[in-house]
């Protein structure tokens, strides 16, 4: 029984349209937060000056502490974002899919 539960949530087609969706969005926001991360780095590696350039003249702190703190705030608000849409669409389709199936 627990096997044809399985197969029948497999075949929903809300249930296909709820991993799909939720997989591109994630793919989405972890290609954007690579990004954004693998961007810093990579300035780091090729540009040093542009990031060690101090925020105003005769200033200790350069423009790489404020990109950086920026990039781990970024981290935050996507996960924050997918959490409201896994609390959102995601949960109202699982909600869905399984009122359809009892």
């Amino acid at each position: 029984m627990h096997q044809d539960l399985v197969d029948a949530v497999k075949a929903h087609p809300r249930y296909q349209e709820l991993i799909c969706s939720r997989k591109c969005f994630a793919w989405n926001l972890t290609v954007l937060m690579l990004t954004m991360y693998y961007g810093f780095i990579l300035v780091i590696a090729f540009a040093p000056k542009l990031l060690g350039t101090p925020l105003s003249e005769g200033a200790v702190t350069t423009v790489g502490i404020p990109v950086g703190v920026i990039i781990i705030v970024a981290a935050f608000i996507l996960t924050g974002i997918y959490v409201y849409k896994a609390n959102g669409k995601f949960d109202a389709l699982t909600k869905e899919i399984r009122e359809a199936l009892q």
